[in-house]
């Protein structure tokens, strides 16, 4: 995720993870001068089942028209997993930019491969304005999409996404109160390890990863085991899931207990179970943990999130 570019064979799945770094042998380090480390960077997005738009009767992701050294606009997947932007090649030749090439470390929903960039004058979309971003080129994965939105410059915003009129809309936060009719989920959000809220499945206590660019949800092993005994008599569905990297990892899919997350309450969501090298990346491969993706959470009528009340505001349908 929330999230890398990797795809779901038969399905789609969350995520895809990008980080530079500089690899420098010892023999070679003892003779140049030492090498400035590159800046982490993390993309996470899924391919779509449905390319567009977000819908609530089926399963679809949100795409921001975003402007790009005051071109496009591109349509670019909102990536709560990523802590910056990234685009496909086809994007990156049409921008006609200087590329560096093999300059960053993707690490994806199942590995990681080196890929090139790009850095952009200016990215625009709503309140929100970088300039002098650094944005991985990934492989044409998304389903029509251009890339991925993430979370870089989003500190002080709101997203309201308006899942019922396919809207979305980028302001700046004026930490308003939770409107009317709305829940409060409270999140932590770090650019390298996700946002983050506690979940109940079942009677398990887990750590959940919201991620918008993930469109189905996941959970590593340790919640398969510790939801053994509810499990027991589910039948798996098989499927593989192929990253950006283009590394292949095995899932399985079974319909979980009841999903609390504060006062919201899903019910008979069918999830993927597997063994995926994000929850390495993130730390969380030996306590139960789940990537929420928008399977469920494209099934409610409006979500907000709020980055400088780190908030998601919460609209169910009825």
């Amino acid at each position: 995720m929330g999230l890398l570019a990797c795809a779901l064979v038969g399905l789609a799945s969350p995520c895809v993870f990008a980080q530079e770094d500089t690899v420098v042998l010892p023999e070679v380090l003892a003779q140049e001068p030492p090498v400035t480390p590159l800046p982490d960077v993390t993309v996470s997005a899924p391919e779509p089942r449905y390319v567009a738009p977000t819908t609530r009767d089926r399963i679809g992701r949100i795409w921001a028209p975003v402007l790009i050294n005051g071109e496009g606009p591109f349509r670019l997947v909102l990536d709560t997993g990523a802590s910056r932007s990234a685009i496909i090649p086809r994007v990156a030749e049409a921008l006609k930019l200087p590329i560096a090439v093999d300059s960053v470390q993707l690490r994806g929903v199942t590995g990681s491969a080196v890929a090139s960039s790009i850095t952009v004058d200016t990215l625009e979309v709503g309140d929100l304005i970088l300039q002098g971003a650094t944005m991985p080129i990934v492989a044409d994965v998304f389903g029509g999409a251009d890339g991925v939105l993430g979370a870089e410059g989003l500190t002080d915003k709101r997203i309201i996404i308006d899942f019922k009129r396919d809207r979305i809309t980028l302001l700046y936060s004026h930490r308003q109160a939770t409107p009317s009719g709305f829940l409060t989920l409270p999140f932590k959000f770090e650019q390298n390890r996700g946002m983050r809220i506690p979940v109940v499945i079942g009677s398990v206590r887990v750590v959940g990863v919201v991620d918008t660019g993930a469109q189905v949800t996941v959970a590593n092993l340790a919640l398969r085991e510790a939801l053994a005994r509810r499990l027991k008599d589910a039948t798996p569905e098989e499927a593989s899931i192929i990253g950006v990297t283009q590394d292949i990892q095995q899932a399985d899919s079974a319909r979980i207990p009841s999903f609390f997350a504060g006062d919201l309450l899903v019910r008979n969501a069918n999830i993927m179970f597997a063994d995926l090298h994000i929850f390495d990346l993130w730390g969380l491969s030996s306590e139960p943990a789940v990537l929420i993706g928008m399977d469920i959470l494209g099934v409610l009528d409006t979500l907000i999130i709020d980055y400088a009340l780190s908030e998601l505001q919460i609209k169910t349908t009825r």
